[in-house]
């Protein structure tokens, strides 16, 4: 009877595994041999399962002392690893983040930005810088009356005329503004500061932008607002429109830039949006947009409390100051004259609709499919980590766009209103510069992520672009260049005669040393009374005036008011007290014509 040999079971040991399956060897030489039995014995090592000769060939020859029964001791080179802390690799594996770009404003990225703004700003004041013809009606009777002011302030010289009663901005203001830097630097540094104000709208536009949504919008916006026929010409005209365009950018500025502050720091926008008025009266038109953006703007994490807070506190700030300014000054009865109670013209609703369109219908359009994108989706960032930031809602993008499109809209409807396209292409700009923002985003997703389709945005650009520079050009190109009848007339000219003219203001700029306001009469009607002490007005007036000469000179354009025009030309053809000084031929925007000038015989 066969006896099986039994062992009583051993710690397991690696080593023994590599060493059968014929790996690496114990530290200190081969591994100690696993025991085995006859074949047929119940052992599960391979040894049982392996030749005879082939198990002799692998078996290392054990010691002596360890026949009796295996040693399980470790080994010293044992100990030493057992002791010794894991090593870890021998490289190391940076952190891989979830995109390949950060949406904070870097130093780079700002760098970058504002050197395109600056290429932006270079190219709105190069389209402005490159407008010339001499003083338009407007331009001359501002900065006259500036200079009028001037006297009165310095020396206490008369007024010539109540400016007040009919003036369309507070002729304290920006007219005294002008006529210190035209008596300094002439008709250009007038204009070129109408420049310099339209030119920090336009910064302070592309930053506010920036502020409600990102940078790429705010350079779409600035870059659209830049080329406008509104903004080139406002550029370098010299009339109260580029103050107030300014004095409104900077309270909305303020308006959006205080949007996390306490509801207290909106509160210096309100004088800014007051004397924005008061440059300008019309600009009260856009004051209900500064104040609701006031709530519009105000951070959404803050809840309803501080964003009501700011509007109340903001409409309170305007309402007291305007009422301030309306009991200490005499200006309403210019503001009922100009603005509220101003008389109504004859133009129709589909003509000023046609020219709202032409002048600035593709970036109202582009802000409309802006705001209709941003109701839709609020995401302004490329990165998939924008999905993490707040999100306005829904209905405040809506509001929000609804407020800025439509503003864009108050202009034309104020125009067709009064039946008048006069100042339209001014106030359009008005508008349109708190659409900007919206058509900033209409561009950027017009373009698309990572610039997918860059050709369109600049395709919008350039029509902008050749739009702009056409109607600008066309526009100050619409009244004649005066300087050869100023030279005419000069010799003519001095402080005890009284005159006769189309637009009296042109000379009375280039004059304004010699000759004053008093001294002339307009075509917009006028009131006689003869030396017998009849009295007639109108054209009546203009007839029994030039009958008994009492006029020295007489400057026609036929432009201004052509019909009154004829009735003075009929009524001096034929009269012995003048005689024809001048035919002086011009061309303009509407074609040809002339000045035809008088000059009193006896």
């Amino acid at each position: 009877m066969s006896r099986h040999d039994h062992r009583a079971p051993r710690p397991f040991d690696r080593y023994a595994r590599e060493d059968t399956a014929g790996g690496r060897l114990a530290p200190d030489g081969p591994a100690p041999p696993r025991p085995d039995g006859p074949q047929g014995s119940h052992g599960h090592g391979h040894d049982a399962r392996t030749h005879p000769h082939q198990q002799r060939s692998y078996r290392p020859a054990v010691p002596e002392q360890q026949q009796g029964g295996r040693d399980d001791r470790p080994t010293r080179a044992l100990r030493v690893v057992a002791d010794r802390p894991p090593a870890g690799p021998g490289y190391h594996v940076p952190d891989t983040p979830e995109v390949g770009w950060d949406m904070t404003a870097g130093r780079r990225r700002t760098r970058i930005s504002r050197a395109v703004l600056l290429c932006v700003l270079a190219v709105q004041a190069v389209l402005s810088l490159r407008l010339s013809n001499t003083a338009f009606q407007d331009e001359a009777l501002y900065l006259a009356a500036g200079h009028a002011q001037l006297d009165h302030l310095l020396h206490g010289t008369p007024l010539p005329r109540d400016y007040a009663a009919y003036f369309s901005g507070s002729p304290q203001l920006y007219p005294v503004l002008a006529a210190l830097v035209d008596g300094r630097f002439g008709l250009a540094g007038a204009r070129s500061l109408s420049l310099v104000f339209m030119l920090a709208a336009t910064g302070l536009l592309y930053s506010l932008t920036r502020r409600l949504f990102n940078e790429r919008a705010a350079l779409a916006a600035a870059a659209l607002f830049a080329v406008l026929q509104s903004t080139v010409v406002m550029g370098y005209y010299a009339t109260y429109d580029a103050a107030a365009v300014f004095l409104l950018a900077l309270a909305t500025w303020i308006v959006v830039r205080t949007d996390r502050a306490p509801a207290a720091a909106v509160l210096p926008a309100a004088p800014v949006a007051v004397l924005a008025v008061g440059v300008k009266y019309a600009a009260a038109l856009y004051l209900p947009t500064v104040v609701v953006l006031a709530l519009l703007t105000a951070r959404p994490r803050r809840g309803a409390g501080p964003a009501a807070r700011r509007v109340v506190l903001l409409g309170l700030g305007v309402g007291a100051l305007l009422a301030a300014g309306a009991y200490a000054t005499d200006l309403m009865a210019g503001v009922r004259q100009t603005t509220t109670g101003r008389e109504h013209g004859a133009d129709g609703a589909g003509f000023l609709l046609r020219r709202s369109a032409e002048w600035g219908g593709l970036m109202f359009l582009a802000a409309v499919g802006g705001a209709v994108s941003y109701a839709r989706r609020s995401r302004m960032h490329e990165s998939p980590l924008a999905r993490r930031l707040d999100d306005p809602g829904r209905r405040r993008r809506t509001l929000l766009g609804l407020v800025l499109c439509g503003t864009a809209v108050l202009a034309p409807a104020y125009q067709v209103h009064l039946a008048t396209q006069v100042s339209l292409f001014k106030h359009i700009g008005f508008g349109l510069f708190f659409a900007a923002p919206m058509a900033g985003v209409g561009v950027t997703r017009l373009v698309g992520a990572h610039f997918r389709y860059p050709q369109l945005g600049i395709m919008l650009w350039t029509a902008m672009l050749c739009l702009g520079i056409a109607q600008a050009d066309w526009r100050f190109a619409l009244w004649p260049d005066s300087s050869k009848m100023v030279r005419v007339i000069e010799p003519h000219v001095n402080s005890r005669g009284r005159y006769l003219g189309s637009t009296p203001e042109v000379p009375l700029y280039y004059f304004r040393e010699k000759t004053t306001h008093r001294q002339w009469q307009s075509v917009f009607g006028m009131e006689y009374t003869d030396g017998k002490g009849e009295y007639s007005a109108g054209d009546a007036a203009y007839r029994a005036a030039l009958r008994d000469g009492a006029f020295d000179l007489i400057v026609l354009d036929g432009l201004t008011n052509p019909r009154v025009d004829d009735v003075i030309a009929g009524a001096v053809r034929g009269n012995p007290h003048y005689r024809l000084l001048a035919n002086l031929p011009f061309r303009n925007s509407a074609g040809t014509g002339e000045y035809r000038i008088w000059v009193k015989t006896s």
